[in-house]
């Protein structure tokens, strides 16, 4: 499939969610708001469907039972999708600015980032991306221009330069914006050593936008979250500095627990000498394998050890999610049928309403 027919195939986010018949429908209008799901889901069943489908999809869904593992699959997955129908999610009493943070590689924060953030947006919250990632991952699966020659947060960080400079809106996401990250980023580390409260930076760059948005009557933001990179190091220190919540996404694998400690060593460190508020609100599992023992065993002794921190949601291993970023997209608007797509909904639900 090239990009161009990709394109001709996105499917708003949500979408599907009222059930499986809804994915017969061919072409679907757009939708911000949870609130809207039972409305688009009824349009979608009507449009463009042939009497003769929608009755074979009708059986085919009536006579789905419990027999086969395939078969109970797909039952629970529908029944996950009807709770989230007509679910609205509610407004935080203030910006709630979540750090995105793990030093172990290949765990999914890009992708837990992006992706809760489509969701939330998609319910109608205004929702801010900064990708301070040097590799730009985040960036590249919302759409966002960030080649070298674009304004981002390196500019944010090194220059001053006013962050409502540098955010730009997400092309497939309404209610969705985002600084990105160019290579400049590298070097930052560096740069950021000489420079005066190098810790507060980021702080303040997001102080500063957040008054101007009030000044000039934007809606206040509803959630930031910072999409850290692999690492310890000042980029990953001015995000904690920033935040008031760390989002820790998890690997259900044995490296992602000695990961972990050293983690919360780090944040406590944070706690005590730059940032008091800061508090690991939220745990994510990803990449759960149900076939295998060991991911059980690594969900149940993370659970085990921070009970109110996990989230009830489970990020299943899924070639979609995989996919999505060769598209520029997130999840939520490449393949919202997909498991991990539900996954993230669920994620997103839960750290809603806490």
């Amino acid at each position: 499939m090239t990009s161009s027919e990709a394109s001709t195939q996105r499917i708003p986010p949500f979408v599907s969610l009222g059930s499986a018949r809804a994915m017969v429908a061919p072409s679907i209008a757009p939708t911000d708001s949870w609130n809207h799901l039972n409305s688009v889901t009824n349009r979608s069943k009507s449009a463009a469907v042939s009497r003769e489908t929608e009755s074979v999809s009708g059986n085919i869904m009536d006579s789905i039972d419990d027999s086969s593992p395939i078969a109970r699959d797909l039952a629970h997955e529908n029944k996950r999708r009807e709770r989230l129908i007509g679910r609205e999610l509610p407004k935080p009493e203030k910006t709630r600015v979540f750090t995105v943070s793990n030093q172990k590689g290949g765990v999914g924060k890009t992708t837990t980032t992006v992706n809760i953030a489509a969701a939330l947006a998609a319910a109608g919250l205004k929702v801010l991306v900064i990708d301070i990632d040097p590799q730009g991952n985040a960036s590249t699966a919302l759409g966002i221009e960030h080649h070298a020659d674009v304004d981002s947060i390196y500019d944010v960080l090194i220059n001053d330069v006013p962050l409502k400079d540098v955010v730009a809106p997400c092309p497939d996401i309404d209610n969705l914006i985002c600084a990105p990250a160019t290579i400049h980023l590298a070097g930052a580390e560096i740069e950021l050593v000489s420079l005066v409260a190098r810790e507060q930076r980021l702080r303040r760059a997001i102080d500063v936008y957040a008054k101007e948005r009030e000044k000039s009557g934007e809606a206040r933001l509803d959630y930031i979250f910072i999409d850290c990179p692999p690492s310890l190091g000042l980029l990953t220190v001015n995000a904690f500095c920033a935040a008031s919540e760390v989002l820790i996404p998890i690997q259900c694998e044995y490296y992602a627990l000695e990961g972990l400690s050293q983690l919360l060593k780090n944040i406590e460190m944070i706690q005590k000498h730059l940032n008091a508020d800061l508090v690991v609100s939220t745990i994510l599992l990803t990449m759960y394998d149900g076939r295998t023992n060991l991911a059980a065993q690594v969900a149940a002794e993370v659970r085990q050890h921070f009970p109110d921190q996990v989230l009830g949601a489970v990020v299943p291993r899924s070639v979609r999610i995989s996919e999505a970023p060769s598209y520029q997209q997130t999840v939520m608007t490449y393949d919202p049928s997909s498991s991990g797509a539900l996954s993230y909904l669920e994620a997103a639900a839960e750290i809603a309403e806490r």
